[in-house]
């Protein structure tokens, strides 16, 4: 390449980014290089302010700037109900929906023996934890892939004995979709998980 060094290096640190490759990395560096300075500095310190305020809820991990995260401190949650997800990220797509009320617990990863990753490596034992202090239901809401699925049976086995409620969010067909172009899974779990009008 024949950029500057600095240029260089603000390529490669922006390649490490997941999704980035070298096209991309170059397009948001000569970006970047565009913008005024002080847009820069905003964009600098907003990754240094992150890495600095922001950490993980004491009790549900999710994002958070102080010891609990807000929907922990929330009053109007009901939190006898615990949804499970995977990464924080997750919260963020059901909160979207205005629908779930209940609390939440990320597990900050999914069961995946090829990647190396076994259920000692999640946050299971704080999941325990809190549903033996008093939680009624659980609502399994990992992917639906096959580290998800693996995680959902698992902790289906585990919680199961606790005698509480365990749920799994329902899989198939979109709202919108056409079924003659959804995929074989998705439409085999659609018909297995079928309701009652």
């Amino acid at each position: 390449m024949f950029y500057t060094e600095s240029l260089e290096k603000l390529v490669k640190e922006l390649g490490k980014f997941p999704g980035i490759g070298p096209r991309s990395a170059q397009k948001l560096a000569f970006h970047i290089m565009k913008t005024p300075k002080e847009e820069a500095r905003e964009l600098a310190q907003a990754i240094i302010d992150i890495k600095e305020k922001t950490r993980y809820c004491s009790i549900c991990n999710n994002l958070s700037e102080g010891e609990r995260c807000a929907i922990c401190v929330d009053p109007s949650r009901d939190k006898n109900i615990i949804c499970v997800v995977e990464e924080p990220n997750d919260i963020n797509a059901i909160e979207k929906t205005g629908t779930y009320k209940g609390t939440y617990h990320v597990l900050m990863g999914a069961i995946s023996p090829l990647d190396g990753i076994c259920p000692d490596d999640l946050k299971i034992e704080e999941l325990i934890e809190r549903i033996s202090a008093g939680a009624k239901e659980v609502i399994l809401a990992t992917n639906p892939d096959t580290e998800g699925e693996a995680t959902a049976m698992y902790l289906g086995k585990i919680i199961k004995p606790l005698e509480i409620k365990v749920t799994r969010i329902a899989r198939g067909i979109p709202v919108g979709g056409n079924i003659e172009y959804t995929d074989q899974a998705t439409l085999a779990k659609a018909m297995e998980k079928r309701g009652e009008l």
